[in-house]
Formats: structure tokens, sequence, C-alpha cells
């Protein structure tokens, strides 16, 4: 069976972004029944969809709740992930990966992840460095003093992105938006890896809240998370002039808290990590020195 469509240019205007999306979820559905063998009268009584909303869903022309998507995908027994995916099918090989790591334990899973980078790691990885964290953490000062220890280039991301842009990144924010900065931040990543066979990176802190950047960044740099306490974040960020934090200082400290928390099980993902609360400057750069690869 063959679901036949109304092109954007016969319909006399240009699709939409919305339109593209519920026509390739339609297909997807459809690919996805036929595959398994079902009747679209059999997936209708098993999820509770009427026939004829499938047969519009299918279409590209149903506007469909995320309830009936979630019965459609329990019906065919498939994650509802994969029913909302879009772009080509994954390789067969991948799929079975994906589904063997999710049965694996945090501890293990972790285990997995470290034994595929070590083994497939991009070449000349260990020796482009990067510090992940908060600001406060030391990234740019420590970062500097590794460079200059190892003779090695200091790429500060923050300055790369506004010398791409030609604007501060405050005006990236407030004129493009967010979506933008992450296009420039992956750009700058991927700019620095290509010009750089080694260097010592400062990426914005935020840099671990975007999955495809951070994942580009843990397999093409070897990268070390530079933890320290809420109140030594504060204390330093305070140090460096900014007093904004300390107009609302509980609420400053109980955000900062709840972002550290938050991001922590991304920042977990570094090669290594150095707890810098309590050290002087010169103790947390002997200890990033014994963090970075030989």
């Amino acid at each position: 069976m063959k679901i036949e469509r109304l092109e954007a240019d016969e319909a006399g205007a240009p699709a939409s972004e919305e339109d593209q999306y519920l026509r390739q979820l339609g297909q997807r559905i459809f690919d996805l029944r036929v595959r398994r063998g079902m009747t679209r009268k059999i997936l209708s009584r098993d999820s509770g969809v009427s026939e004829r909303f499938l047969a519009q869903l299918e279409a590209g022309d149903g506007n469909i709740s995320i309830i009936r998507l979630r019965r459609i995908a329990k019906a065919m027994d498939i994650p509802l992930e994969e029913l909302l995916r879009t772009g080509p099918e994954p390789l067969p090989e991948l799929t079975l990966l994906v589904q063997y790591l999710t049965r694996l334990s945090p501890a293990r899973l972790n285990e997995a992840r470290d034994l595929l980078i070590s083994s497939f790691e991009t070449r000349g990885r260990r020796g482009r460095i990067a510090l992940i964290g908060l600001r406060g953490a030391g990234k740019t000062t420590l970062g500097k003093m590794l460079a200059e220890h190892l003779k090695l280039p200091f790429i500060e991301m923050t300055k790369f992105i506004e010398r791409d842009a030609g604007m501060m990144v405050s005006e990236i924010f407030s004129l493009s938006g967010q979506a933008a900065y992450r296009r420039y931040e992956r750009r700058a990543l991927q700019s620095a890896v290509k010009t750089h066979e080694r260097f010592v990176l400062s990426p914005g802190g935020s840099i671990v809240t975007e999955p495809a950047t951070f994942d580009e960044l843990l397999t093409s740099c070897y990268t070390i998370w530079l933890k320290a306490s809420p109140q030594e974040h504060m204390a330093r960020v305070i140090g460096q002039g900014d007093r904004r934090p300390m107009k609302d200082n509980r609420e400053a400290m109980k955000d900062l808290a709840r972002i550290l928390a938050g991001r922590e099980a991304m920042y977990v993902k570094a090669d290594a990590a150095v707890d810098t609360t309590g050290l002087s400057l010169q103790q947390s750069f002997e200890a990033l020195l014994k963090a970075v690869p030989a």
C-alpha cells in the first residue's frame, strides 16, 4: 500500500516546517507499521486510535497528541523516541548496540564509554586539553598557566565566538537567541580542532548542556573537570569584580548550587577531575598538572 501525498508546490504554497515534520512522522509510522506486518485495523485496535485518524496521520494530515503517539508506539512495541526520530534509518549494528547499552548499569555504561573512546578516539585527542566547569572554576586562569607550561596555544572559546560573530556573546543572545549562540559555539570547537593539533581550551560552562557539541568535545579533546564548592565558585566570580550575584546572595547561592547539581551528571563524563576547593592557585595548578595525560 502506498500513501499518496500532496506536494508543497501542488498545494500552491511552500510547506511549513511543522507540515514537513508531520509528513515525515506519518511516513515513519506507516513504514514501522508495514515492517511489523500490522494492518491499520490491527494498529487501531491495539492503540485505541481510530483507523480514520491513523489514515490522516500517515498521510501527514493529522496533528496528533503525545498521548496518542504513546499509544501507537506501545501498540507497535517500540520506544516513543524511535517513533519520533527523523532522518535516515540507523544501521542495524547501531540499533543493536544502543539496545545492549541501555541494559547496562550506570557504572558499566561509563566503563563501556571509556573503552570505546580509548579504542576509537580521535587522532591526537590527548594533545588537545579542554577544561570544563562552571564560571569561577578557574578555566581561564589555570588554562593560561597550563598552556604556558606546556608551550601550547590557549584558546578561550568565548573570544573565539565573539571574533567569528563580530559581536559580544550578550549581543548574540539578545539579537539572535540561544540557538544561534549554540551554532557559533559548535563551529568554534570544530574550527579549533581542525586548525590546531594541540592546545588548551577553555569552553563556556554551559557547553555540557548541548549534547551534540559536548559529545564532540569529549571525543576530540581530553577533558578535565575543574570542580569547586558553590561557595568558592561564588567567591571567585565576585573576586573577578562581578558583584551582581551579591544583589540577592541567598537566591544566587541556591541557583548556583542547583546548576552545579544539575550539570554534575554531564561533568563526570570528563576524562579526569580536579577538585580545587580550599586550594591556592599554585596548589590547584599542581593538581591540574597531575591530571594531564603524559
